[in-house]
């Protein structure tokens, strides 16, 4: 990020600290002002850029990032309205559905923080419907909090868009495995592979076809059964 941006954020959010104390920080209105000054927009690019030449939402991986959006809500969190681990790019879908909600658990957030986190350590995939749903977490015997409040607030598993969305970087990805599989070769080049895979990855769907789950469902079966030096080094890749 320019560091004129990562400047005026720092300003910005000791401006609005000192206001929050006296208690005459408009929340809203501050935040307005902000968004349409060049160092913001800047910010968006720079968030833009990360998420490659789709610029796809942080969350859902699926729509386009239109806008800012905080993990932790400014309206509860206003010391972290401007902070830059706290803005992430988001849809208008994923922004409408979590809005103000941040579900927690004492001390622990239980929304999955895209920048931090492993979605598929909490979320599973179907590959049949394309739905996204909690994991079930074997070493605790129960469905995954984080995963459970994640796809909650953020409707995963009742989006039809998302699904198709997701059902197709499946197909695309299961595509190149099927024609490296059929090539015949003996030798594997596993850099050649991720890189076709990981061009083709819109949803970051890779995590979850290179996990155990993914691991039971054809092609990614035959990949591991057939080639279990391959399948090691693609997941160390990831």
């Amino acid at each position: 990020m320019p560091k004129v941006a990562q400047t005026y954020l720092s300003k910005r959010q000791l401006a609005a600290n000192e206001k929050h104390k006296k208690g005459d920080l408009n929340i809203e209105r501050d935040w307005k002002s902000a968004r349409q000054t060049k160092p913001l927009k800047a910010v968006v690019a720079t968030l833009q850029a990360m998420m490659g030449p789709r610029q796809r939402c942080m969350y859902c991986l699926d729509s386009h990032g239109a806008d800012i959006e905080r993990f932790r809500p400014k309206a509860a969190y206003p010391k972290r309205m401007y902070e830059w681990p706290n803005l992430l790019l988001c849809c208008t879908e994923c922004g409408r559905f979590k809005g103000n909600k941040f579900p927690m658990s004492g001390r622990q957030a239980l929304l999955i923080d895209p920048t931090r986190e492993d979605p598929w350590k909490h979320l599973d995939f179907d590959p049949v419907t394309g739905n996204i749903s909690a994991r079930f977490d074997l070493q605790l015997n129960d469905w995954s909090a984080k995963g459970m409040a994640t796809v909650d607030v953020l409707k995963l598993d009742r989006r039809e868009a998302l699904s198709a969305g997701y059902l197709k970087t499946l197909r695309h990805l299961s595509d190149i495995v099927e024609r490296t599989l059929l090539g015949g070769a003996v030798a594997i080049a596993v850099p050649v592979l991720m890189t076709e895979l990981k061009n083709v990855d819109d949803h970051g769907l890779l995590g979850w076809c290179l996990s155990d789950r993914g691991q039971t469902v054809y092609p990614f079966n035959d990949l591991h059964q057939r080639h279990p030096g391959v399948w090691r080094q693609c997941r160390r890749t990831i």
